[in-house]
């Protein structure tokens, strides 16, 4: 279809609606939004995207996209598809995205953010010097050996543990106990590995942050006390993934499936979508290497979750036991993943595609260790609020158990420098009440909050959805960025 005010478009509920299917879809495209965002979603162009996605081969149920929809390489950002192996189901890269395993991890403490606030600056100036930040920077961590890179592969936030980089009580806490099983380091490439050695502890640049929040309004009192949340409290955000790494693996093997494209005969309708079957040699080599970039990004987070620790203990000169620093919970929302899902009323194993999405299991899921249900934690930016949310039984009757992942732009990096250009914008910041600090003042005009969606209208969409609900919203007190 060349435009996306074409598509055909029907509601289904107000937070659902639903792409019938024409010409070569093999399955209908169903997105979660409200009337508003649909009409920003037509002209964004992510809808096109959904129709395009369900085009693969073995796609199963629905092409998704979550309510934090805009245009992203090959799979919109926010798009979930599930692919059965068992029906010529493929893999596709840019069902995962270059950043694999990107995602967040929040922290709660027993701070308060009145007890604190005369040292916001003393606590955010310590994250900044130990939390290594920007484009190509180094880890704390020295460069790391053939032997230690690979088992950083394998064993994923394990390895960080063993190493002294907090402690087993995290593993748990962390989805899939920080190691997505099948990583195979034969299936890296040496540049990959290069670019792997040294960025370990490591931020980067862009969207990703470190962030002291304030907890400033329940919804959820019984989710939020199993979660350890109350209000006034401060938390902790880490956001960020597997680095150069992870984009060397997907760079890679984009040219693979470019490749694999031709020799399967698969008929595509966007070269972005680039795929093999699961079940075939470069479809078991990818699966492989993603799970290697997943647990390089989640070594990398649990090391920088130990970094901000001695940053804030040092800059408050306290007792670990004061601090109370305890791990709420590590999502990731750029994988693909087998899981086993119920289909017309019978399990099938399939290849789930979150591709700006967060897995969302409800309670009593043999893979969710929580009581009342998954904790699903959706960012802000830097300047707005972000949301603790509870994973909900619709998420895998709808949506292959997935919500929404952040806020969505709606306008480009570049279009965000040039119309934020010459402002002070970290005064500005702080005028809104947060101190923010970076290594490159153009990352904080690319991620100023006109440039997403209002995270808290995305929210609101899951919660009335039935994906996720509302437990908890966090306020942004200081960040820092890249």
């Amino acid at each position: 279809m060349s435009n996306a005010a074409d598509i055909d478009v029907q509601r289904i509920t107000d937070t659902l609606w639903e792409i019938p299917r024409t010409g070569g879809m093999r399955v209908p495209g169903r997105v979660f939004l409200d009337e508003p965002m649909l009409a920003r979603a037509r002209r964004e162009g992510g809808l096109r995207q959904v129709v395009h996605v369900a085009h693969l081969p073995g796609i199963v149920g629905y092409s998704l996209a979550m309510p934090d929809i805009h245009w992203g390489y090959g799979f919109p950002i926010g798009g979930v598809a599930a692919t059965d192996p068992t029906q010529g189901g493929v893999i596709s890269p840019g069902g995962v995205g270059y950043d694999i395993n990107c995602g967040v991890r929040l922290m709660t403490t027993a701070l308060e953010a009145k007890e604190v606030r005369s040292r916001l600056e003393a606590m955010v100036t310590a994250l900044f010097r130990d939390i290594p930040t920007g484009v190509g920077s180094h880890g704390a961590i020295e460069r790391l050996s053939d032997r230690a890179l690979e088992k950083v592969m394998t064993r994923g936030a394990r390895w960080a543990v063993e190493e002294g980089y907090g402690d087993a009580a995290d593993l748990p806490r962390t989805e899939e106990e920080g190691c997505l099983a099948g990583a195979d380091p034969a299936a890296v490439s040496p540049r990959a590995r290069s670019r792997g050695r040294e960025q370990l502890g490591t931020l980067g640049s862009g969207n990703h942050f470190a962030e002291i929040d304030q907890v400033d309004e329940i919804y959820h009192p019984e989710a939020a006390a199993e979660f350890g949340l109350r209000e006034g409290q401060i938390t902790l955000q880490i956001h960020t993934g597997s680095r150069g790494f992870g984009h060397q693996v997907c760079d890679d093997y984009l040219k693979v499936m470019g490749r694999a494209v031709r020799k399967y005969d698969l008929e595509l309708p966007d070269r972005q979508l680039a795929c093999t079957p699961l079940d075939s040699p470069e479809g078991r080599d990818y699966l492989a290497a993603m799970a290697c970039a997943a647990n390089y990004a989640w070594a990398n987070r649990q090391t920088l979750m130990a970094l901000a620790e001695r940053a804030l203990l040092e800059s408050l000169r306290i007792a670990p036991r004061d601090l109370g620093m305890r791990l709420l919970y590590d999502v990731c929302h750029n994988i693909a993943k087998l899981e086993q899902h119920e289909v017309g009323g019978a399990p099938r194993r399939l290849c789930v595609h979150r591709k700006g999405a967060t897995r969302a299991y409800p309670p009593k899921d043999a893979r969710n260790p929580w009581r009342l249900g998954q904790p699903v934690l959706v960012p802000g930016d830097m300047g707005t609020v972000s949301f603790v949310c509870l994973g909900q039984e619709g998420s895998l009757e709808k949506s292959f158990g997935s919500t929404c992942h952040g806020a969505g732009r709606v306008m480009s990096r570049r279009e965000a420098s040039r119309r934020f250009r010459g402002q002070d914008l970290v005064a500005e910041m702080r005028g809104r009440g947060v101190l923010v600090m970076a290594k490159a003042r153009g990352t904080i005009a690319e991620e100023m909050s006109e440039a997403y969606k209002d995270v808290s209208e995305v929210v609101e969409v899951t919660h009335r959805a039935g994906l996720s609900l509302k437990v908890a919203r966090l306020r942004p007190l200081a960040v820092i960025k890249g």
